[in-house]
């Protein structure tokens, strides 16, 4: 398995390692629950150098992109800017969902370990006819801080210049700061930076943290952070057999004549009704929610779970549905028994607090 710079730093810490898309990560250290807790109330941090890094530069990165991805990259208005955007095979399948960051020069983008490869591979094809040059850039570590208190407690360390950026850096903003690029993003639904460093720099920004306090997270709370901000998964909540209509993104679509790839069938689709929907579930019982679960209303089948957990935040089994249109109350299908269900709109929790409202019976 593949290592980060910091898997050391994760064994000192007790962290319990797994294979994660051939990465040897930390599922938690210790307890999951506490970590998730830590988020939503304080602070805490993230190795996600498993993530790629990919850099496009070029005379024709800016039309490149306005191909490859279901986003519109113009919308970028200046260095920094940032933007999530999926990108999608011909017959509008989700290929992976990615953050883009518009550059002094060119862009950079950040894709999932899981699908390094094909991504790669298929921005490369995509290229034919670009004058572009696409580099990874595995010379990068990343470490997400993340929580309430993440803006402050990352601020008291760093250097001044690092400060400075940081300081005037909106969400959804990125900048350098030498070598460092530092970014109001993340994947927890609270304030947060992503920090982009050099592998070398990675231990002591870590080290650095752990003693000012801030707590480091594992892959199990990662995910009930990112399933309380109603954040899909890629391979769980969408993948490229389904399209961006029936992952709840299609807000990511924009349609502006740029003809980007996918563009036509999704459109197609959009034109045929294609019902298909994802959807939040929270349990009106006691249970958890767990992916391939499935869906009824009454005694017809309408769909499954593709993500499911007990939520710390809320005390209550949360998940997502893709669910085809309904009538009347819903249920899943736990252990051979049916569990009533609510239908609710994503996400489930923002900054710490509940802010999902019930949906109604889609007919």
């Amino acid at each position: 398995m593949k290592q980060t710079r910091l898997a050391p730093n994760h064994l000192a810490a007790g962290g319990k390692m797994v294979d994660f898309s051939g990465w040897e990560m930390p599922l938690h250290y210790g307890s999951q629950m506490d970590e998730h807790h830590a988020v939503r109330q304080s602070v805490g941090m993230f190795d996600v150098s498993h993530m790629s890094v990919v850099d496009v530069q070029g005379r024709d990165s800016a039309p490149y992109l306005q191909k490859l991805l279901a986003n519109d990259v113009a919308r970028l208005k200046a260095p920094g800017r940032a933007l999530y955007s999926a990108m999608l095979n011909p017959t509008g399948g989700v290929k992976d969902d990615l953050i883009v960051y518009r550059l002094a020069l060119g862009y950079r983008l950040v894709v999932n370990c899981g699908t390094r490869d094909k991504d790669l591979a298929w921005m490369r094809v995509c290229s034919s006819g670009f004058e572009v040059e696409i580099l990874e850039r595995s010379e990068l570590a990343l470490i997400a801080v993340q929580g309430p208190e993440s803006l402050n407690l990352l601020d008291a360390i760093l250097e001044p210049h690092q400060q400075s950026l940081l300081a005037g850096l909106a969400p959804f903003e990125g900048g350098f700061a030498g070598d460092w690029f530092l970014a109001r993003t993340g994947y927890t639904g609270e304030l947060g930076v992503e920090v982009m460093l050099p592998n070398a720099a990675a231990e002591g920004l870590w080290t650095a943290l752990m003693a000012a306090g801030v707590r480091p997270i594992g892959l199990g709370a990662r995910d009930t952070l990112r399933l309380e901000a109603g954040m899909n998964l890629y391979g769980q909540d969408m993948d490229e057999s389904h399209s961006p209509l029936s992952s709840n993104l299609e807000w990511t679509l924009k349609h502006n004549g740029r003809d980007f790839i996918g563009e036509a069938a999704v459109l197609e689709m959009k034109a045929s009704e294609a019902s298909s929907a994802l959807i939040g579930l929270v349990m009106l019982g006691r249970g958890v929610l767990r992916a391939h679960y499935p869906v009824y209303a009454q005694d017809i089948l309408v769909g499954e779970i593709t993500s499911g957990a007990f939520s710390p935040t809320l005390q209550a089994g949360i998940g997502f549905a893709r669910v085809k249109p309904w009538e009347g109350p819903l249920s899943v299908e736990i252990r051979g028994k049916r569990q009533a269900v609510e239908p609710v709109s994503l996400p489930f929790v923002r900054r710490g607090q509940k802010v999902y409202e019930k949906v109604i019976a889609e007919t």
